[in-house]
């Protein structure tokens, strides 16, 4: 299994800037114009399109219809600043979105609901990425913007109104907020289990030889799970306080949905701590499996030292090298009687063989080889 980074990036404003200070995401020193499209739909009818000035949208905005509105990129101040006019959106909501990074979160008032959450996907690399959507849920109208507009985790809920498959063309704007959270939520899953299948690869090479570079990865895979915890632990947050919502904008035929979202939300939470609590096991592990590994060495290294000090102390003493006769050839008492003898030397190797070998079986009968 390949192994990927998660992605998070953070903007904010100057410090020191004034409240509700607009600044757009530029690329290369210029702002992007956003893609907008819009989907208006009933139980009858679906229409799709996407436009090009902000400015098309005053025709569609009275509509009986339930109204989606994407904006893909974060480089259009105007455009925000139209929808903040017409839908009465309050300017700090506005900063909220343009400063990526936030913290989920849910803000009631009396003209919409603003909802702040981070969306997890995979590039066309592979590379697990983070970005900020924000939703404000009105009454029959849902605004939802992007910081980019290559990828989203929203095709499938696109399908389901187009092809009119399940509640979504027979329900409020409410139910369609519910059903692009359920979708965000969904695709925290394939980032986790690719998370866990990275997670029981590097287990298993622990187990068989660690190395200071596993060390590496699984402290850069408990660092995306923390972040993740981040951004599960207040989504929970997030569904919940839609569930008690007593402003009339979420509707009881919805709540029944975000139960299981909240379901989800929980499961969600509960492998993350799994995850993270399983590397730091494996933290453990590799530190253990050092250390047996240093004992086994030095087992060695004790064994084999523990053989070379009989033997040390043979040749040490027959390498005194005390005189065994005077000058005029007379023997000396009490010298090496050995050193007389013509297979003296192969004798001595024998003796110290002898030692050694005895040395081994009886570190082998004791079982400490």
């Amino acid at each position: 299994m390949p192994y990927t980074v998660l992605m998070f990036t953070k903007r904010h404003g100057p410090p020191g800037s004034s409240p509700a200070t607009l600044i757009p995401h530029l690329v290369d020193g210029r702002s992007n114009k956003p893609v907008i499209r819009i989907i208006e739909y009933d139980k009858d009818g679906v229409d799709d399109r996407e436009i090009s000035d902000i400015r098309e949208l005053a025709d569609h905005l009275d509509s009986r219809k339930v109204t989606w509105i994407n904006i893909d990129g974060l480089g259009d101040v105007e455009a925000l600043n139209f929808l903040s006019q017409r839908f009465n959106l309050h300017p700090l909501a506005l900063e909220d979105v343009l400063n990526t990074g936030q913290r989920p979160k849910i803000e009631l008032t009396a003209d919409y609901v603003f909802i702040c959450v981070q969306m997890v996907y995979q590039d066309k690399n592979g590379t697990l990425c983070s970005e900020q959507v924000s939703f404000f849920l009105g009454r029959n109208f849902l605004i939802t913007v992007q910081e980019e507009g290559e990828y989203d985790v929203f095709d499938p809920v696109r399908d389901r109104i187009r092809a009119g498959r399940g509640y979504i063309r027979k329900s409020r704007a409410d139910y369609l907020a519910y059903a692009l959270l359920d979708s965000i939520i969904d695709h925290y899953y394939p980032a986790l289990e690719q998370l866990g299948g990275a997670i029981e690869d590097l287990e298993d090479r622990l187990l068989e030889k660690p190395s200071r570079g596993m060390v590496l990865m699984l402290h850069e895979q408990r660092r995306q799970l923390t972040h993740l915890r981040r951004l599960v632990w207040p989504l929970r947050d997030v569904v919940n306080s839609m569930l008690h919502d007593s402003s009339g904008f979420i509707t009881a035929p919805t709540k029944v949905f975000l139960r299981d979202c909240y379901d989800h939300s929980v499961q969600l939470m509960d492998l993350v701590e799994s995850h993270r609590e399983l590397t730091a096991s494996l933290m453990e592990l590799y530190h253990s499996s050092v250390g047996m590994r240093t004992n086994e060495i030095m087992r060695v290294l004790t064994v084999i030292t523990a053989i070379f000090i009989p033997l040390t102390f043979i040749v040490g003493i027959y390498g005194m090298n005390f005189a065994p006769e005077t000058a005029t050839g007379e023997k000396l008492p009490f010298n090496m009687p050995e050193l007389y003898q013509p297979y003296g030397y192969l004798g001595i190797m024998a003796f110290m063989l002898f030692i050694a070998i005895g040395q081994l079986l009886l570190f082998r009968k004791l079982k400490w080889l």
